[in-house]
């Protein structure tokens, strides 16, 4: 099977060790070329474009004159510091699990497309809602869908043809959804907190759960999809009376 999850606004993540495999992205072209429209903007405009402070502003416009400097480039995976990494937790994996988790594990990336853990990127940051003057007026989301959608199944039916979607729920509007539900099988885990006798999302909570149940996947290479059903962290466990990947804290 193959897992979706969502690329990190944060990129402070290192390698805690050398590692002996990389690979490089797929869509490097794209990211070069939408790297070099973003070179041309100031750091005011970055502060709107972005929708961030002064400070990660110049940071970016830093990142975005060198990116084609053939500085150091890192690993995906140990490159994003958000909290779905943070528990996928992949400095922990062994060279043997990191292999099986590139050929197994996907993160959306609003300026990459598509990345595997080992795909060597550099630091930067970008949204889906910005519109870079080569794009004829569309937003990333759908500059990179007709890029995506095609790979993005073709990915999944040479696995098993079933899909985990640990992604945020905005990730969707980088492919051609409908496509993809018609094409493959996707299985979508939702985390819930019981609270004042009501079922809530708590976004922290179901952060934490998709890394988890990513790294639950990988490590234990499971096959069968129903073997997820087994997936238990923090309390969270499946909750056969709310829906069939609905998993529940109470």
């Amino acid at each position: 099977m193959q897992i979706l999850i969502s690329s990190a606004k944060i990129m402070t993540g290192y390698a805690p060790r050398e590692i002996p495999l990389t690979t490089e992205p797929a869509f490097q072209r794209q990211a070069n070329e939408n790297a070099a429209q973003m070179v041309a903007y100031s750091p005011e405009e970055l502060m709107v474009m972005l929708h961030v402070n002064r400070n990660i502003a110049v940071e970016n416009w830093r990142r975005y004159q060198s990116f084609h400097d053939g500085g150091i480039r890192q690993a995906a995976v140990f490159s994003y510091d958000g909290m779905v990494f943070q528990r996928l937790a992949p400095e922990t994996f062994t060279d043997e699990e990191l292999r099986y988790a590139n050929r197994h594990l996907l993160i959306s990336s609003f300026l990459y497309g598509l990345l595997r853990p080992l795909d060597l990127i550099n630091r930067y940051r970008l949204e889906g809602n910005v519109v870079l003057s080569r794009h004829g007026g569309k937003s990333m989301f759908d500059h990179w869908k007709p890029v995506l959608t095609d790979w993005f199944i073709d990915k999944i039916k040479s696995d098993d043809g079933i899909l985990v979607n640990l992604a945020s729920g905005e990730m969707r509007n980088l492919f051609d959804w409908r496509r993809v539900k018609r094409e493959v099988k996707i299985v979508t885990p939702e985390f819930k907190v019981e609270k004042d006798g009501r079922l809530k999302t708590i976004v922290i909570y179901t952060k934490m759960c998709r890394g988890a149940m990513a790294r639950y996947i990988l490590t234990n290479k499971l096959m069968d999809v129903d073997e997820l059903k087994g997936f238990e962290y923090e309390g969270f466990c499946l909750d056969h009376t709310e829906g069939e990947w609905m998993f529940t804290l109470k």
